[in-house]
């Protein structure tokens, strides 16, 4: 491929997006690649420029520019809702006008309400006659109906990243859907220098959310389930804790509750926080640790794929369908952040997720030589439909 254009992008301080991209441009090799983003410097600051070129989601529109008094007439004479946003997002489609394909960033964009800015986009993407691939996407089947279902359907192509948004989309009678792990399980994790207090071998890696602890059922039942495993390990065995942080947005920060848990247990000299730094950093850490309890997917994407046992406290279809399709069920390797109601739940799935070290390790050596090249068969089938766009258009391309 010569180019593909990804979108939307919401910075890469979430570095489950940031490892998106990098493994995205890793697994399909185009001589270049263009990502719109609506947070360019973050994506700056953690070098993806030197990667992909990087643009804004939106441009400024000058106010009594001949393209606003267009979109002002459109809006306030024609009805047009959207006509500035139509005119805001015209950037994407020059950018596309020379990419062989358009990756719609699914992941979980489509899991929170109506996404009707990616609607817009993929509409103006589609009528520029570029493909658009809904790419590595997990959905609620619930949420398939309406104006979501409309705009599924759209799409060239639907790449599932778990069985079960795979089997939701079937039924909802999408054909043009296929199923691939996410890409980020091809991320290279990097070399990193470990900090003061790390016992190599002997690390249990923490990760939580503001996002998780927001579908808690009881108030304050993650943060106390959370500090009651911590306690736990601390307690009764000789591993030491890295507090590991996977997204640092405003807002959104797992620094936050994880800062917490470290005021808490500073004392010890035993648990020690990770500062914030790039996916591939991220997962060089998450896989020199002995186990992980993450709340976010893309970090226990980073323990699936290098082989550490990883306990997720989840709350969605993307937990339960990466952890079905790695170890043929989610059970004991997914907590239902809505069935943390005593305060020690998270720990005695950690303490049986213990028990079963080497059952586990001995399932990554088993599953994950297939899964990961089932990854790599993705190129192969964008590609095809890279050709066959081309033929369609141009009927006389050999």
């Amino acid at each position: 491929m010569r180019k593909i254009l990804l979108y939307p992008h919401g910075g890469s301080g979430n570095h489950g997006c940031e490892a998106i991209v990098r493994s995205t441009m890793l697994l399909l090799r185009p001589e270049k690649g263009s990502l719109v983003s609506s947070a360019c410097g973050q994506d700056v600051r953690c070098g993806l420029d030197r990667l992909v070129r990087v643009l804004p989601e939106r441009r400024p529109i000058r106010r009594l520019s001949p393209a606003w008094a267009a979109a002002w007439m459109r809006l306030h004479v024609l009805g047009v809702k959207d006509a500035f946003d139509r005119i805001a997002f015209g950037g994407i489609v020059k950018e596309a006008g020379d990419a062989d394909l358009a990756l719609c960033g699914g992941g979980d964009n489509y899991c929170y309400g109506e996404p009707v800015h990616i609607y817009l986009q993929n509409e103006l993407l589609r009528k520029a006659g570029v493909p658009v691939v809904l790419w590595g996407c997990s959905l609620e089947r619930e949420d398939m109906k309406g104006r979501m279902l409309e705009d599924l359907g759209a799409f060239d192509l639907i790449v599932a990243r778990e069985s079960l948004t795979y089997d939701a989309l079937r039924e909802c009678g999408l054909s043009r859907v296929v199923l691939y792990p996410d890409p980020a399980f091809a991320l290279p994790a990097n070399e990193v220098e470990v900090p003061e207090g790390w016992k190599e071998g002997n690390m249990a890696g923490i990760n939580v959310s503001p996002m998780v602890i927001g579908h808690e059922a009881r108030p304050g039942a993650v943060m106390e389930n959370y500090s009651r495993l911590v306690e736990w390990l601390l307690e009764n065995t000789e591993m030491n804790v890295a507090l590991i942080p996977h997204v640092v947005w405003a807002g959104n920060d797992d620094r936050r509750p994880l800062a917490e848990l470290h005021g808490r247990f500073r004392h010890t000299g035993r648990v020690i926080m990770i500062e914030d730094a790039s996916c591939g950093d991220l997962k060089g850490y998450i896989s020199r640790c002995r186990f992980l309890v993450a709340a976010r997917t893309h970090a226990s994407i980073a323990a699936y794929s290098t082989g550490v046992p990883a306990l997720v406290a989840g709350y969605s279809v993307k937990a339960r369908g990466i952890a079905r399709d790695l170890f043929g069920t989610e059970e004991g390797h997914v907590v239902p952040v809505q069935s943390l109601d005593g305060p020690d739940e998270l720990r005695n799935a950690f303490v049986r997720m213990m028990d079963r070290e080497k059952e586990i390790k001995k399932t990554y050596g088993k599953v994950l030589p297939a899964y990961l090249e089932r990854l790599r068969g993705c190129r192969k089938e964008l590609e095809s439909l890279v050709k066959r766009s081309c033929r369609f258009m141009f009927p006389f391309f050999p």
